[in-house]
């Protein structure tokens, strides 16, 4: 038995194509020289900048309410994906009938009955990965919110010991940012997977056309050039 019984090369090729494309992104993306130049490392920096600021003040409830309606983001992401994983998940076994009405289509790619549940597997698995982000990135923000209640008051502590609380309650919340950029991410890599469904090249297409979009926000986008200043 062949691997043209299950699935031509070109299929595993668009499938080798996008784990490996996404996995080079974020490894670098992660690199610490190359966040710094990122929008991710340049609303850290805000991020420090804030707590420094919430931790000057003796009424944090502005800052409260600010991380709350951000957490509340994480929460409907999350149960989004949740619903997603639901709905993919009663297409399983179906494969056949939705094969025959894509089949209707203009160029669209023939697929064996193993290679059409591997995209949908695919797909539900971007979605519960995007789940277990968002869900991480909520609790995380609770966990925010109590070390934002014990930041100490000034008088009652020194700078330096409020200063210290405060940065490590920025990086805590910017831990909470990265697995929500995850998340977010990872819709867009679903997309990129939904054109597997047409044709393998127009799979490896769009993948290579999210990683342009994506790579163009975090490193070359107006929103950076603005929040890091150095917009003219």
């Amino acid at each position: 038995m062949t691997l043209d019984n299950f699935a031509t090369p070109l299929d595993v090729a668009a499938l080798a194509f996008f784990f490996l494309t996404v996995g080079v992104y974020r490894f670098l993306l992660s690199r610490t020289f190359l966040e710094r130049r990122s929008l991710v490392g340049a609303i850290q920096q805000q991020r420090v900048r804030w707590m420094l600021n919430m931790g000057r003040r003796e009424n944090r409830m502005l800052d409260a309410i600010l991380l709350g309606s951000l957490g509340q983001g994480n929460a409907f992401f999350a149960s989004t994906s949740a619903i997603a994983v639901g709905g993919l998940a009663a297409t399983m076994g179906s494969g056949e009938r939705l094969q025959n009405i894509l089949g209707g289509l203009p160029y669209v790619a023939p697929a064996t009955p193993v290679v059409w549940e591997v995209k949908q597997l695919l797909i539900m698995g971007i979605a519960i990965y995007a789940f277990f982000k968002f869900a991480w990135a909520f609790r995380l923000s609770h966990y925010a919110a109590i070390m934002i209640g014990a930041t100490p008051v000034p008088g009652e502590a020194s700078s330096e010991e409020c200063a210290a609380h405060a940065e490590r309650t920025a990086r805590l919340i910017g831990i909470a940012a990265e697995h929500s950029n995850g998340g977010i991410r990872s819709f867009y890599h679903a997309i990129a997977a939904i054109a597997w469904f047409f044709h393998p090249l127009l799979f490896m297409m769009a993948t290579s056309w999210v990683i342009l979009i994506l790579a163009r926000r975090d490193f070359f986008s107006r929103s950076l050039r603005l929040i890091s200043g150095t917009s003219p």
